[in-house]
């Protein structure tokens, strides 16, 4: 058993004066049970936790560490900038820089706005597009995670045409009403609903690989889909790439999909660890907001200068001839070693995969919708979590996050986690 002494002593502690005790609900560790692992410092493709123990980090901070803990390349970049300054409330040249780097990366994106994280670029995201088309419903997908916007915090009706209600409290009825949710690789569930609202939907919003139910490929045809029944109806398109973008690609994944959509947001890569978010598109949807236009946005750190240090650096990384192709190698070496050590033990196990991002589903078929992620055996996965952990191999504390793979993770580091997910996997079975 792991020794967790010091673990469970500060998370005693932080539950008596924070909520949970943890600043973000998945840290609880209530799907999977157990004491939260509090981690004290991290190097490359390891993290070392307050009593000692070494683990390969596949957390990465969700994402956003695609070289790794403490690359010497960020650390000098926040270093240089913090002793000159941390924050000036006044425009800065990083900001610029970082903008230009972004917009030269991202087709679509002709101007860009830095904010201080993703929930704040896809809520502004929204306010531009609602005020863009005069329009007040947004349409998003069942099982996509768009941050804590209460507009976003909304799950589908009882019915296929209806609304959504608010899926936590605090959120009131009357906006849910101004949300409706369609089935994510289901375009047929988007066009029934633009049809039953017609002319009122402001944008449709996606993640274009579905990374908050863990890692769901979008079906053939199903961006192109959306992108055209956003032009046949006069609705904005958002892809929410703050997981997927920099990460699975230089440009993100509209780079692969080769569909233009109005708008993006960004976080997570940008900040190379440090808070972040941006969100960008069209110039004459853009420049509706403050102060060139009329749209309220406004936030004291945004493109602070940590922040912008952190991205560019990180950005300027990951420009290394072969970088997502080297990512991509690792990444598959993974799902593979995970996959055969499954069917060696004879568990179900399935990996869903974007690049550097990927999901082992504990399930006899591959995943491809909501309802087959939930289908997923989740009493197995909290044993198999468990015994990763046990084994040195610290995953995301869900079935339904997305495990990250970073260029610190190198042909040795892969070997050593398969032979953990081997040992992992016949604790399990056993």
């Amino acid at each position: 058993m792991l020794n967790l002494e010091r673990s469970r002593a500060v998370f005693d502690a932080a539950q008596k004066i924070i909520p949970g005790g943890v600043n973000s609900p998945v840290r609880a560790y209530r799907s999977v049970g157990g004491t939260p692992v509090h981690m004290a410092r991290g190097k490359g493709a390891l993290v070392w936790d307050l009593d000692g123990n070494e683990y390969v980090d596949f957390v990465l901070s969700y994402g956003p560490l695609i070289l790794g803990h403490a690359d010497p390349r960020v650390v000098e970049a926040i270093t240089k900038t913090a002793a000159t300054g941390t924050a000036f409330g006044t425009p800065s040249q990083g900001e610029l820089d970082i903008a230009r780097m972004i917009c030269e990366r991202v087709a679509p994106c002709e101007m860009v706005r830095l904010v201080n994280s993703g929930t704040e670029a896809t809520m502004s995201a929204l306010r531009l597009a609602r005020a863009f088309t005069k329009r007040d419903i947004v349409l998003k997908f069942d099982g996509n995670y768009h941050g804590h916007c209460d507009s976003f915090l909304v799950k589908a009706g009882s019915g296929a045409l209806t609304h959504g209600t608010p899926d936590s409290p605090g959120v009131p009825k009357s906006l849910a009403t101004m949300t409706v949710v369609a089935q994510y690789n289901d375009i047929e569930s988007v066009r029934k609903l633009l049809e039953a609202n017609r002319d009122q939907v402001a944008c449709i919003i996606v993640e274009p690989v579905a990374g908050n139910v863990g890692l769901i490929q979008p079906a053939p045809g199903f961006l192109l889909g959306l992108r055209d029944l956003c032009t046949e109806h006069k609705a904005l398109l958002i892809f929410d790439e703050v997981m997927t973008g920099f990460r699975v690609a230089r440009g993100g994944y509209q780079e692969l999909c080769k569909v233009s959509p109005d708008l993006i947001t960004f976080g997570k890569v940008i900040g190379g660890g440090v808070p972040v978010g941006a969100y960008g598109g069209r110039a004459d949807v853009m420049s509706r907001i403050s102060p060139a236009g009329d749209v309220y946005q406004a936030g004291t750190l945004s493109g602070n200068p940590l922040a912008v240090a952190a991205g560019l650096a990180t950005l300027r990384a990951t420009d290394a001839p072969g970088f997502y192709a080297g990512l991509d190698t690792q990444s598959a070496k993974l799902a593979q070693g995970i996959e055969s050590a499954a069917k060696k033990h004879g568990i179900n196990c399935h990996v869903g995969r974007q690049g550097s991002m990927l999901c082992p589903y504990l399930s006899p078929i591959p995943v491809r919708t909501l309802a087959q992620a939930m289908a997923s055996d989740r009493e197995q996965w909290k044993r198999f979590f468990h015994a990763l952990l046990e084994n040195g191999v610290h995953v995301p504390p869900s079935q339904f996050e997305a495990w990250f793979v970073s260029s610190a993770h190198d042909d040795a580091v892969i070997e050593r986690v398969i032979k953990a997910v081997d040992l992992s996997f016949a604790k399990v079975k056993n």
